[in-house]
């Protein structure tokens, strides 16, 4: 699981949590406070009802005749109010008047009938001079019917002769509190996708370095070419420059193993040819004989020579994590300047080329590795060539490419050579001599082409004798 994946997750998980908490708290908050902005308005209205009666009564005795009929045709108007998105249409509000003793005088919901005693908290508590409140089901089976009574007592010269009650529905205040639940529901839900959006950016923008430099040490595990990319922040920088050091380190230390062991074993046959040539000069040899020695001394010589100077130029290749020059460069003159340094061995050997470069074929990069990568592949098909035949040279574009294809007509590379031509050291021997190159000059065209960012291909023919190498690059 990626970084951003994990952080994701994890606060997916925190904030799921957290808020649905936090919502189930804030809903009964809210429900009991908008029960309470209810009840706080019923105390006043029973209060001023109960000083209607009050004015109305005949010493001990109450008549709530006139509240009743307020109630009533309160209760049949049309009201048409739209408080906020609720709209209410008629007086839903109850009320009953009882006595001293609690027998009902008046309801008007008609669910108490008149004369019967009351024994409902309500009435009991106001009638003994305490604050009555009590929430009670209009229906046993509806947990949504509670309806809310509020009682204020009557008096008459500081004497309790009765109470008034007044009643609410709860399902009128649900509404709100329901109305005000979906709007936190979808609050919420907005605040988290937001939030989770804002860490998946911010998780992106943390993790993007290390995502790059780990695309970085994957390329140089696969012993490609890779710039060191560019790190924000002192501790990436760090990172990145501590990785970078080991792994020249760790480059420096295989370099060094490996060319020892491989430059030993390539310096054994002209090392031993040399000795056996001089010690045979040592002793008394025919002139004729001399002579040959000599010229296996000078050749040897001139092979070790040309080995060292081509492990030099590789060497310096292989050191560099870009190109030190780079621009604009035509690969079609790159071409005749290669072919000009090979025009007396190929004259001798009677190998004509034939050229066909699109005009205009120009690539970003260093001239003189260009030419030499070109050169190499040219001395590599003129070694093939038989005598008296032509290497053909193209140079075409290929999508954001350019091509430059090297063909010849000798007789092509055996099959456990293709996967291995590349190899440093990696030689075949030469059909007119039997003798082996370096093997460095493709290691070299491969260099070449990755420091370009492109690359280098060699197969057989298809359909015909010889080879085919392709020099692919950026155009």
């Amino acid at each position: 699981m990626s970084l951003t994946a994990r952080f994701l997750l994890g606060f997916a998980m925190v904030a799921t949590v957290g808020l649905s908490l936090l919502f189930t708290q804030l809903i009964h908050r809210v429900e009991r406070q908008y029960f309470e902005a209810v009840e706080e308005p019923m105390v006043d209205v029973a209060n001023i009802l109960a000083e209607m009666i009050a004015a109305d009564a005949e010493g001990d005795s109450i008549n709530p005749q006139r509240v009743e009929k307020a109630v009533r045709a309160a209760q049949q108007r049309e009201l048409n109010a739209r408080i906020y998105n609720l709209d209410k249409m008629r007086v839903d509000m109850q009320v009953y008047v009882t006595n001293a003793r609690g027998e009902v005088l008046f309801d008007s919901a008609g669910i108490e009938k008149l004369g019967t005693v009351s024994n409902h908290r309500d009435v009991n508590l106001t009638l003994m001079g305490e604050y009555g409140a009590r929430s009670s089901r209009a229906s046993p089976r509806d947990p949504l019917s509670i309806v809310m009574y509020v009682g204020a007592p009557i008096r008459r010269a500081d004497k309790i002769i009765g109470m008034v009650s007044v009643a609410k529905p709860q399902r009128g205040v649900l509404g709100f509190v329901w109305e005000t639940e979906r709007w936190l529901k979808w609050s919420i839900i907005t605040t988290v996708l937001l939030m989770l959006l804002g860490i998946y950016l911010a998780a992106r923008w943390a993790t993007r370095p290390l995502e790059v430099l780990t695309q970085h040490a994957l390329a140089v595990s696969r012993g490609e070419r890779s710039t060191p990319p560019r790190m924000p922040g002192h501790q990436m920088k760090t990172l990145a420059k501590a990785l970078e050091d080991m792994r020249d380190a760790l480059d420096g230390r295989e370099y060094v193993e490996h060319y020892v062991q491989s430059l030993t074993h390539e310096l054994k046959s002209p090392v031993a040819a040399i000795l056996g040539a001089s010690e045979i000069l040592q002793g008394d040899v025919p002139e004729p004989k001399r002579a040959r020695f000599l010229q296996n001394i000078r050749a040897e010589g001139a092979r070790l020579r040309d080995l060292l100077e081509r492990l030099l130029h590789l060497a310096a290749l292989e050191k560099q994590k870009k190109l030190e020059t780079n621009e604009v460069v035509d690969l079609g003159a790159v071409l005749d300047r290669a072919w000009d340094h090979l025009a007396v061995v190929a004259l001798a050997k009677e190998v004509r080329l034939e050229r066909d470069i699109k005009s205009g074929l120009a690539v970003k990069g260093d001239p003189w590795l260009l030419e030499l990568a070109v050169g190499n592949l040219l001395q590599n098909a003129l070694d093939f060539a038989p005598p008296r035949s032509a290497i053909t040279v193209r140079g075409f574009h290929c999508d954001a490419h350019a091509v430059c294809e090297v063909e010849d007509s000798g007789p092509g590379m055996p099959e456990y050579a293709l996967e291995r031509v590349f190899e440093r050291f990696y030689s075949l021997p030469r059909p007119d001599s039997g003798k082996k190159s370096t093997g460095l000059g493709l290691c070299f065209v491969k260099e070449v082409a990755q420091l370009h960012g492109g690359s280098v291909e060699l197969a057989n023919r298809v359909g015909t004798a010889g080879a085919r190498a392709l020099l692919i690059l950026p155009a």
